[in-house]
């Protein structure tokens, strides 16, 4: 009966053998299915129903701020938009240059006639002209060098020579573009009209041809006045200018305004996430929770005392490993910027500080943390973080209704660049495109949860480890079967 005993506890290794190496079997099963490539509205864990007309191909929305804290990857990878088939359409992300508003205005010139030397109308020789400026640059007199000293009340006019004076250079900081030139007509002048040619200079030595226009007069009995009296530049830096004809009659015109741009530099619009403070890792520290995929380009701070200076430093938390025994890991603050914030009543007057800007690559943190630099500081005050918000443009191709899905850590890449979804747009039209109107924010599909990819990931760990723990159990019962059988069997066998 002893020969009974090894072909049956050989029998166990066997089973639990075999046991063993299912679990790793169902396992990977599991794991396949859980990284499997699909991409539909359900694998998303937010979604924003979008309305549009349907009646334009290429259609944009300006990410909301939802957007931006619910989306789980720093660079938005994670957006889709689905049609109703749940087919992806294309999109592309595009960041809209800041305008640049110009500002308008016009000079008056202060007009030098030259009388006297050869009439440009009759020949294109140049003239040798005398000009005299005072201390400051203004022009104070202008004499063509003829030999002998005209008959300023007699003597043709030859050429005008224009001062308008050192506001039309602006600054370096404000440049000052002069674009045309709009010229009066003298009182009593009937039908005229002429080819003019401009010269400019900025220091009366050095003249640049500029530009030429056909100036023209018509009057009518009834004293109504047909003109064209403007000469269009590109737009251009300059002080001084010089007018002669090429053909009709030089005549003194009773004013000559420059019409000037300015270009006017504007921040873009951006929006601004107010967050509360809770307490940090380490004493006086506060965070702020915010989210990944905020592209933070300026943070500012609400203080609420009457009168505070704040110096901090804004950075985050880091993990490395411990240099203290028994810890494997320890988290360290890392600073990013530094600020002095303040907010003081002066005079009646409260003055407070500004934004300050963050470094290039440094925005994307699921939390900001703020350290007082005063060791003695209280205040808990709001951070504000600011970003550009980014548009998508998406070609509406597929089934209407759309809908902007987002919230999936392990979702590919789908963004695409603008000239493969609205090839041939220039900004102008960009601007123009219709604006897709947003729903409500729905969690899941339908209302209802959708299992994000980091749920789906721990739903199969916890399913491994049911499955291991089932198949450890199941190999100590085996186990204690054919223990209590072996005991059992050498029990008859003393008996015999």
């Amino acid at each position: 009966m002893t020969a009974m005993y090894p072909p049956r506890v050989l029998a166990f290794p066997a089973v639990l053998l075999a046991a063993s190496l299912a679990a790793p079997a169902v396992a990977a099963s599991t794991a396949v299915k859980s990284d499997s490539p699909a991409d539909t509205p359900v694998d998303y864990a937010y979604a924003l129903p979008l309305q549009v007309n349907g009646k334009q191909g290429v259609v944009s929305l300006r990410l909301p701020q939802t957007v931006y804290l619910k989306a789980r990857t720093a660079e938005l990878d994670d957006l889709r938009v689905f049609d109703a088939h749940s087919m992806v359409q294309p999109h592309a992300l595009y960041r809209p240059p800041a305008e640049q508003p110009a500002r308008h205005g016009v000079l008056a010139a202060r007009i030098f006639p030259v009388r006297g030397g050869a009439s440009t109308a009759a020949s294109r020789a140049p003239i040798d002209i005398d000009i005299q400026t005072r201390s400051d640059g203004s022009v104070q007199s202008v004499q063509a060098r003829t030999g002998r000293v005209p008959d300023r009340d007699r003597a043709a006019i030859s050429q005008l020579i224009l001062d308008f004076g050192p506001a039309a250079k602006g600054d370096d900081n404000d440049p000052l573009r002069i674009e045309a030139l709009r010229f009066q007509a003298p009182s009593g002048q009937g039908s005229y009209s002429a080819e003019v040619w401009l010269e400019t200079s900025d220091d009366l030595k050095q003249w640049h041809t500029a530009g030429v226009a056909e100036l023209s007069w018509l009057r009518n009995d009834g004293a109504q006045t047909l003109a064209s009296d403007r000469l269009e530049l590109s737009p251009q830096s300059f002080r001084y200018a010089r007018l002669s004809w090429r053909r009709g009659e030089p005549i003194l015109f009773p004013g000559i305004t420059a019409e000037t741009v300015k270009p006017q530099s504007s921040e873009p619009a951006r929006e601004t996430l107010w967050i509360k403070p809770v307490a940090g890792r380490q004493a006086g520290d506060l965070v702020y929770a915010a989210g990944v995929a905020l592209p933070v380009e300026q943070f500012s701070l609400g203080l609420q005392e009457a009168n505070i200076v704040y110096p901090m430093a804004l950075g985050a938390y880091v993990e490395r490993p411990s240099r203290q025994a028994g810890k494997t890991t320890e988290w360290v603050f890392q600073p990013r910027s530094q600020a002095t914030f303040y907010r003081i009543t002066q005079d009646g007057q409260t003055r407070r500080s500004g934004a300050v800007g963050i470094g290039l690559g440094v925005g994307h943190q699921q939390e900001w943390v703020i350290r007082p630099l005063n060791a003695a500081a209280t205040a808990q005050p709001e951070l504000g973080l600011s970003w550009q918000a980014a548009t998508l443009i998406f070609l509406a191709g597929g089934t209407p209704p759309y809908t902007l899905s987002f919230g999936r850590s392990d979702a590919p890449p789908l963004n695409r660049t603008l000239d493969q979804v609205a090839p041939g747009f220039t900004p102008v039209e960009l601007r123009q495109l219709e604006q897709a109107q947003v729903g409500e924010l729905q969690v899941g599909r339908s209302g209802a949860a959708a299992a994000s990819a980091a749920s789906q990931a721990a739903a199969a760990a916890r399913q491994r480890t049911y499955i291991l723990w089932g198949v450890l159990l199941l190999g100590v019962a085996i186990l204690g079967g054919m223990v209590w059988r072996l005991v059992r069997q050498m029990n008859v066998g003393k008996e015999a």
